[in-house]
């Protein structure tokens, strides 16, 4: 079975990490968010990327939820010592990632082409996409100001209420490989990712939101909210400000005319929405649940 995921941040990571355990080696595709990309200290940063390469080859922290696991902070303390900036957490593991990504795309190498190298160095056997190998960036329009994504979610964390989320797109085009991974899918999963600010940027790359809505297959979006709250993340304030409510049927309706199915906790039950609603526990505690909550999504497409 050919399965297609996109996915951005912790809850995405964990999920696709699940899906590649529930199937056979190199039939999973994950098309990854870059439109929280960011600069930091002369080097390329592509965070959702970077948590879904780790989870994939099992190299995520698990503890702390992001980042890598052993991970030391030498490094930051040195660049705070020396008075330079410290807000964006790079440890001294990520740096080397950071570091070998940002040379070949200085050389010119496109971040897709880099992005399957490194996968290919963790010994990840599933696909890893960059959504776009353009620029693609967020801005955040909060009652404060408009800031970009992570300058609003690391250094601000997220405490400023969200208005309107905004895309700065430089004429992006999907990257090699993504409309033909949808196309070509038995099933689209939609990862339990916000879907403002991880989803929202994938599917506004010219040409993804098309290929998704022109499938053969059946697509499921997993809920990222539990009992009406985000797991993680600001996405549960976002939905009520912006949506009116954190039901599924809110949830649903950032999808309107995309998905088939919607993955709901049972806190989340009963409901209504205008799609169909499988419940099941959608928290993953560790491994063994994202290969639970993964089995219960395929099963979903049959």
């Amino acid at each position: 079975m050919k399965v297609t995921c996109l996915s951005g941040g912790v809850g995405g990571a964990k999920l696709a990490r699940g899906l590649q355990d529930a199937l056979a080696p190199g039939e999973l595709t994950v098309v990854g968010n870059v439109a929280d990309d960011v600069e930091v200290l002369g080097l390329y940063v592509s965070p959702d990327l970077d948590s879904i390469l780790y989870a994939l080859a099992g190299l995520n922290d698990e503890e702390r939820g992001w980042g890598r696991a052993d991970e030391s902070w030498r490094t930051l303390e040195s660049v705070s010592a020396w008075g330079g900036e410290d807000w964006f957490r790079l440890g001294d593991l990520d740096l080397g990632l950071h570091l070998v990504r940002s040379h070949a795309l200085g050389r010119g190498e496109p971040l897709s082409h880099v992005t399957a190298r490194l996968a290919r160095e963790a010994g990840v056997e599933s696909r890893l996409l960059p959504a776009t190998d353009d620029r693609l960036r967020t801005t955040v329009v909060t009652p404060a100001g408009r800031f970009s994504f992570q300058e609003w979610f690391v250094a601000r964390r997220h405490a400023d209420e969200v208005d309107a989320v905004e895309l700065e797109l430089d004429r992006p085009v999907p990257a090699p490989g993504v409309i033909e991974a949808i196309e070509d899918a038995d099933l689209i999963v939609f990862a339990p990712s916000n879907p403002y600010v991880s989803l929202g940027p994938i599917l506004a790359v010219p040409g993804i939101r098309a290929a998704v809505s022109s499938r053969r297959a059946r697509c499921v979006a997993v809920s990222p909210l539990i009992g009406g709250r985000a797991v993680k993340g600001p996405l549960d304030r976002m939905l009520l400000r912006m949506a009116g409510g954190t039901s599924p049927a809110h949830v649903v309706g950032c999808y309107e005319g995309l998905i088939d199915a919607l993955v709901i906790d049972g806190a989340d039950a009963p409901a209504d929405a205008p799609v169909a609603l499988i419940v099941t526990d959608t928290l993953m505690r560790d491994r063994d649940d994202g290969r639970r909550l993964a089995e219960t999504v395929i099963e979903a497409a049959a």
